[in-house]
């Protein structure tokens, strides 16, 4: 219970540290502002092509009496529709860091030069933080896309189905909205998408703590991108955290009785 604490103190800080670097949080809300109005201009694109969409998708029923090729259609339309929202919440965050790379990665730099000691820099070229950035998302996307249609099928278990499955969704969600907001500080400590994964599994409460909190409050479109600088600050202070060297422990004192006089 305390890591998750923890957890959510984590980000609880990084939006103070956020509004109180004014600088900051204008290059932050920035690439999420770009991702925001080319999802929105997309979803207004699929709703008005929706419908065109599913009747060229299903000939077979032009020639299905009433009521039945207009509840079909219905259905299939909104079902796309749905599919296209739950495709861009899923994506927001990937996009909006892989569009704002150097800024969230100077913003990365900022927070851990203002909390003092080292500021790790990967030293890689633009076009290669990009790329690797790139095919990581890739690879997350795809798990969550994997969890996402495993969840779907057993929530059709009575009971369980609608109320374990959809806060265990939620627990899903928020790990790996945790491990792409903590990839840009991690990238530049030089951790491959495996190593990051298992230093995010050894403290999965701590980093629930951080996630799942801001996955609901990322069900809000402009609140995604009004908290989207003060997420990567925090997530840049987590790491610090997760990366932080244990300390040595107090040399063991030798026992009185084995002391030389």
């Amino acid at each position: 219970m305390s890591d998750l604490g923890a957890g959510f103190g984590y980000l609880i800080k990084g939006q103070r540290w956020a509004f109180g670097h004014g600088r900051w949080l204008g290059l932050g809300l920035l690439p999420a502002l770009i991702t925001l109005v080319v999802y929105a201009g997309a979803l207004v694109g699929l709703g008005y092509g929706a419908d065109d969409f599913v009747g060229w998708a299903t000939p077979f029923a032009d020639d299905w009496s009433s009521p039945w090729l207009g509840l079909l259609r219905n259905t299939l339309t909104v079902l796309v529709f749905a599919f296209g929202i739950f495709l861009a919440v899923i994506t927001f965050t990937a996009v909006t860091l892989l569009v704002g790379q150097p800024f969230y990665e100077s913003l990365s730099e900022a927070v851990d030069r203002s909390e003092g000691g080292e500021v790790p820099e990967s030293g890689l070229p633009l076009w290669r933080e990009l790329w690797i950035s790139a095919r990581d998302s890739v690879r997350i996307l795809l798990r969550v896309a994997f969890y996402g249609v495993l969840l779907f099928a057993l929530g059709f278990i009575p009971v369980v189905g609608q109320t374990v499955i959809p806060a265990f969704g939620f627990c899903v969600s928020g790990y790996f909205l945790a491990e792409e907001l903590t990839s840009v500080a991690l990238q530049r400590r030089g951790m491959v998408l495996k190593d990051r994964l298992r230093l995010l599994r050894g403290r999965r409460a701590l980093v629930l703590g951080f996630g799942v909190p801001l996955t609901l409050a990322f069900l809000v479109p402009f609140v995604a991108v009004l908290l989207m600088p003060g997420a990567v600050a925090g997530a840049t202070l987590l790491v610090r955290d997760l990366t932080a060297a244990p300390e040595d422990p107090e040399p063991a004192r030798e026992p009185h009785s084995l002391r030389k006089d």
